[in-house]
Parts: structure tokens; sequence; C-alpha cells
């Protein structure tokens, strides 16, 4: 085989007597350069994708944002109007008034009360219908399918579950010889009962999380732990947990995140009683803008309330990732 001839070309920008001889292979081209032009019409072309998106974020993320912000440090009443700046009345105000902290605790005692149930019990779900048997897909979707229920029809179903005296919960305590309790109206009780009823709400969504990241974990590994006659507890811990710890951390942000915004179920069953005991902070900001007309103090509510949700994800990260690197 003969190889291709090749000639000596000066380097360029090189005057005659001092070019560089470089060789140029004859029957090859040099790569082809994209003119700028091309290049910055594509990017102009792909910016036409993301603009959409852009303009809904701005309008619908980033605008009400900064308008909530604006509107917290002033005096803005639905009915008297624009009164003008305040600095940090509102905030002020707000640490100080115990009905707030009172809502500020009970969204709290909420979240601790539902968050844990939805990682345990989810991850619980999954691990028993995690099998390709028809009665295991069958269960997936009878848990599932009440999380595409309104909390109208939710809490509808579950006032007659806790009707004092003719509700299910009543009837079955008389059958087995208890003393209805009327979760409702009882201080103690008001707030595990709505926990009960949003955890039966939305328990599908961190199931169906779950058994997506048990699926992907390589069947390999477990015929492996077979043969090692590894137990039960044994590939649990030391397999499917550590497999899935990424999706832990994921569910338990966005549980934190939604719980903190609990609103409907509170409003629909207890409206906030008995005596506040049930009132979440999202409550406060609906009675304060939307029943006392008064939109800064609102707004300043629902700045704390932001600023405690970042919080409470980033403890979770940080808890999450502290644990991957033990």
């Amino acid at each position: 085989m003969v190889d291709a001839p090749t000639v000596l070309a000066p380097a360029a920008g090189a005057s005659a007597p001092d070019a560089v001889a470089k060789p140029l292979v004859l029957g090859t081209a040099a790569p082809a350069r994209r003119p700028a032009g091309v290049v910055g019409r594509r990017s102009a072309v792909n910016a036409l994708f993301v603009a959409p998106y852009f303009v809904v974020f701005l309008l619908l993320m980033v605008a009400p944002l900064g308008l909530g912000l604006w509107l917290s440090f002033q005096d803005y009443d639905m009915l008297g109007g624009y009164a003008g700046p305040v600095g940090w009345d509102n905030y002020t105000n707000l640490f100080s008034d115990k009905i707030f902290l009172q809502s500020v605790l009970n969204t709290f005692y909420f979240v601790l009360l539902t968050t844990p149930a939805f990682v345990g019990l989810g991850l619980f779900l999954a691990l028993a219908l995690n099998d390709p048997f028809r009665r295991s897909a069958v269960l997936r979707s009878i848990f599932f399918g009440s999380s595409v229920l309104s909390v109208t029809i939710v809490t509808l179903v579950w006032r007659l579950v806790y009707m004092p005296e003719r509700g299910l919960l009543a009837n079955v305590t008389r059958v087995l010889g208890i003393e209805p309790v009327n979760f409702m109206t009882t201080e103690a009780l008001a707030m595990p009962g709505i926990a009960i009823v949003t955890v039966w709400w939305i328990i599908g969504l961190p199931m169906m999380l779950f058994l997506a990241a048990l699926q992907q974990i390589p069947r390999e590994v477990y015929e492996a732990a077979a043969l090692d006659n590894a137990s039960r507890w044994r590939t649990l811990t030391r397999i499917t947990l550590p497999s899935i710890r990424r999706t832990v951390v994921l569910v338990a942000v966005i549980e934190v995140i939604l719980q903190f915004q609990v609103f409907g179920q509170v409003h629909l069953i207890t409206n906030g009683g008995p005596n506040g005991a049930t009132r979440p902070i999202v409550m406060f900001i609906y009675e304060a803008g939307f029943r006392d007309w008064s939109l800064g103090y609102a707004a300043a509510a629902s700045q704390v309330l932001f600023v405690l949700m970042l919080l409470a994800a980033f403890l979770q990260i940080w808890i999450g990732r502290s644990r991957q690197e033990d």
C-alpha cells in the first residue's frame, strides 16, 4: 500500500523565508469550522424553546415571591387601601402574636406526625407489594386510588367516620365495649385525627416512589445474597435500604414541604378548632388576608412559612448526605 503524497506548505502568517513547513496530506480536507453566526443563530433558536417556560416561571413564581416580600413590609389593607411602608413592624407583631406562634407549633406538630408515617408506611407497603403477582397490582391500585380524590371528598368521608354518635368509629368502639371518642372536638386528639386522614389520603405517592426505587435494584444482588444465606433482615439493611437511601431523602423532603402547607383538610374538618389546636400557618395566613383583609400582615406570615419550609428541606438533605458519607 502506497502512502498518500505530501507537500510542504508554509505556516499561515509567516514570511516566506521564515515559514515553517507543515506536511499536508493530499486527498484529505481540514475539519470545517462553523461560522460564528451559525452558532449564534442556534443558541437563539434553543432559547426560544426555553422562553415559554421561563416566562411562566417568572410570572407565576418569581413575581409573586417578589410581590409577597414587598407586601410584607407594607401596611396594605384590602378595604382601607395602601397606607405606606411599615418596615419590620409586621414581623415583630407576628412574633408577639400568640395565635401565630400557636399556629407555628401546630404546623410543626402536624409535620412530625405525618412525615415519619409517610416514609415508614410508604416503604412498608412498597416492600410488601414489590412482586409481579396480580394481587399486588390490585392492592397497589387500591392504595394509590385515594390519592386522586379531592380534599372535599376525603374530608366528607372522614367526617362521617369521626361523627361522635353515629359515625363508623363510634359504632366500632361501642361494639368493642369502649366509650366513643370525638376526634373533632378533643384538643389532644384533633391533630392526630387530621394526620390519620392525611396519611390515608396521600400514602399512595410515597409508596409508588419507593416501588420505583426498589424495582431499580438489580436482581442479581439479591441472588448473590441468597447464595450467601443472608437473612431477610440482613438483606433489607445491607442491600435494600442503602440502595434506596436517596429515595428516602427525596420522599422525606417532598412530604415535609407538602405537610407544611396543610390547609384543606383542617379547614373542612375542624376549621382550626378546638380552641385553635389545629390551626396551621396557612390557615392563619388565610384568616389574616381574607377575613381581616390585612395583606401586609398575611404576606409577612407567608415569608416566615417560606423560610421554615426551606430550613426543613435543607435539614433533611443535610441529614441524608451525612448518612451517605458515613
